[in-house]
């Protein structure tokens, strides 16, 4: 039995093969849809989702699944007093396999080690978010052709943003990747990226502090959100926030072949009249985590191979 509870716990080929079968998915979807039938999916999410939640689920309806779980923490027996193991204990006595998303970092770690069914961590605080890695991969692939040779852009909240950190890892084993920060200093990346990913060898990145100064060399920008919350008072969030909206005079100097992707909720980051331009990747990029997930399901489930 194997657990997902980080996107570096699958190797190159893995995740290759991963997205080779998402895409077979794509091009094939009759052909899988009877291949989880009688298996359960139990989705233990103990703070809110929208995408992540649902597309887990239509992922194991469209395999033939059935679904079961709980959308919050409140409606769980954690607000009696459960811990996290009892809980992931019991369920997985009525599940084949399981998708966790909870506020504390290590939280599905913690859970992998206690549980009879594979474990796939859905979100952990700001720490990470493998399921949301890999539908970035997916999208980056089939939008520019490869995962190597590319210039990336990521831009607003790189400290906490638990998937930058996430896909920031998993392309560092492809070659040439240029990467290039955008944010405040406030939302720089942390530390321990700067360390275990580029304190190797050959590996680096620029700091920048506006996406106009950059756009021009980019062929993926991911943006997200500039959170509020994060800066310690408001002045500073006034005088930094409409620097990372995205809109079309800034897009007038991007590649005609820019990606755009977004892990979503968007809030103003990107402004609406963006959403026509066929640059912006980001719903298409919605939709293939729920291929992804299909694929990652299958083969945690010993099912993983292209028919």
């Amino acid at each position: 039995m194997r657990h997902l509870i980080d996107p570096m716990d699958l190797s190159v080929k893995e995740i290759d093969d991963l997205l080779d079968l998402a895409d077979h998915i794509i091009e094939n979807k009759k052909r899988y849809a009877k291949v989880c039938e009688g298996k359960k999916l139990a989705t233990l999410f103990f703070e809110p989702s929208t995408r992540t939640r649902l597309s887990f689920e239509a992922a194991m309806m469209e395999l033939g699944g059935n679904v079961l779980g709980f959308s919050s923490a409140d409606s769980s027996s954690s607000t009696k007093g459960e811990s996290v193991s009892d809980t992931v204990k019991v369920v997985s006595c009525y599940a084949d396999i399981i998708a966790m998303r909870h506020p504390k970092e290590g939280a599905p770690f913690l859970a992998s080690m206690k549980s009879d069914s594979p474990i796939i961590n859905a979100g952990d605080g700001g720490h990470n978010h493998p399921t949301q890695t890999l539908t970035d991969l997916l999208t980056i692939r089939r939008e520019k052709g490869r995962l190597d040779n590319i210039t990336v852009g990521f831009c607003g909240d790189l400290k906490f943003g638990r998937t930058v950190h996430s896909l920031i890892k998993a392309l560092s084993r492809y070659e040439n990747v240029t990467y290039i920060m955008i944010s405040p200093e406030e939302l720089e990346i942390p530390n321990y990226l700067k360390e275990e990913v580029f304190g190797k060898e050959g590996m680096t990145f620029e700091q920048v502090r506006t996406i106009d100064e950059v756009i021009d060399r980019l062929d993926v920008l991911y943006m997200t959100r500039v959170q509020k919350e994060r800066f310690f008072n408001e002045a500073d969030y006034i005088r930094l926030k409409d620097t990372y909206i995205l809109d079309m005079p800034k897009l007038k100097k991007a590649k005609e072949n820019l990606s755009i992707l977004h892990p979503l909720p968007r809030v103003n980051e990107i402004a609406v009249e963006v959403d026509d331009d066929p640059r912006a990747c980001y719903f298409r990029q919605a939709l293939n985590g729920k291929f992804v997930r299909m694929a990652l399901i299958m083969m945690m489930l010993g099912m993983g191979k292209v028919e």
